[in-house]
């Protein structure tokens, strides 16, 4: 690699070097960073936050339980514990909070 480094007052202040060897480290850097984000996991919320989350996104149970077809009284259920829903209602209640999906229940 073939850099030209030029100083200010004696310091490195820039480093210039050929188009092709730049466009290789871009290369070489994204490849790496792209490989990192497929590596890492995503964190999924627990069901226990859906409440939580709902409020933060400033959505009323009704809103979130009709658009996921389901009644609010249900939605007031599974956000206390006292049901639990099936795998349907949690994939439409992650869609519809726009997230991945949920962390599983140990």
């Amino acid at each position: 690699m073939s850099v030209q480094v030029i100083m200010r007052d004696g310091v490195p202040e820039y480093a210039v070097l050929p188009w092709d060897e730049y466009q290789a480290l871009l290369s070489e850097r994204n490849g790496r960073t792209a490989q990192a984000y497929a590596e890492a996991p995503i964190a999924l919320p627990k069901f226990s936050e859906l409440s939580a989350m709902r409020e933060a996104k400033g959505m009323s149970q009704e809103t979130l339980a009709r658009s996921v077809g389901i009644s609010p009284v249900y939605l007031g259920l599974i956000e206390s514990g006292e049901r639990d829903p099936g795998d349907p209602i949690r994939r439409s209640l992650a869609r519809a909070m726009e997230i991945e999906g949920w962390e599983p229940e140990a």
